[in-house]
């Protein structure tokens, strides 16, 4: 799958998966609204439309980074749906939490997206240590961008500012880039302007994606490089996310 088509079949998708959803309203459309940070109704059409989209895309260029893209949005959607009301944030609140025997959606988001990522390592890479960072690498890779997403546009602009350089490169690395570019770039516009949310989901997803690109384009040094980049943001979370809030 070339680049030009992983990115505009992304695109397209995330932006007819949106529309389908908008149309449809599953379960009413209350069901698929918000309040954002400053007060205003958003819709959280894009979220599961993003996830969708880019596992899809993804899968056409390896079923691999598709299902660790799937999981990652359906373990956000969990997150999303049942944690909703959960005023914990951070793996360490859920891990406290889980230490006294209560499983929280945190819990099972963290434990989730880091088993499809390894799993998606496993394939991905040849070498047991190389497979170990790769899992690493997508799976922080998933968090920060849900990291970043505490302000219209931040986390997706991210996605694509990221997934930029990527496009440069051949091959499935190139590929997966141009898929994590293209979801981002369809719901960066009503992100942005405030009328959309992707809210865990999309996050996860389109992080996720854009892992995979990293993992599928890099040799041990880069996984490497990368793998301490996303423990730390992962590490100072709280700093991440108040670093975005100012942008």
């Amino acid at each position: 799958m070339s680049r030009v088509a992983a990115l505009v079949t992304s695109a397209l998708l995330t932006r007819g998966l949106t529309a389908g959803l908008r149309h449809r309203a599953p379960g009413g459309r209350e069901r698929w609204e918000r309040k954002n940070h400053a007060g205003r109704t958003v819709e959280l059409y894009a979220g599961p439309a993003s996830a969708a989209a880019t596992a899809l895309a993804a899968a056409r260029v390896h079923p691999a980074a598709g299902l660790a893209v799937l999981a990652a949005g359906a373990c956000g959607a969990y997150d999303d749906t049942v944690g909703a009301d959960d005023p914990r944030r951070g793996f360490r609140a859920h891990l406290r939490a889980l230490r006294t025997g209560e499983v929280t959606s945190g819990a099972v988001k963290l434990f989730g997206i880091s088993a499809a990522a390894l799993g998606a390592g496993l394939v991905l890479k040849e070498r047991p240590l190389d497979r170990l960072l790769a899992g690493v690498v997508i799976a922080g890779a998933a968090h920060t961008a849900n990291l970043l997403d505490v302000r219209p546009g931040r986390a997706a602009g991210a996605v694509l500012a990221l997934a930029a350089p990527g496009l440069a490169r051949g091959g499935a690395g190139g590929a997966l880039a141009a898929v994590a570019a293209g979801g981002a770039a369809a719901v960066l516009p009503e992100d942005l302007g405030e009328r959309a949310m992707l809210g865990d989901t999309g996050a996860h997803a389109l992080g996720a994606a854009l892992g995979t690109a990293v993992v599928s384009a890099n040799g041990r040094a880069g996984l490497l490089a990368h793998a301490v980049a996303v423990v730390a943001a992962t590490v100072y979370g709280d700093r991440v996310s108040a670093w975005a809030r100012t942008l």
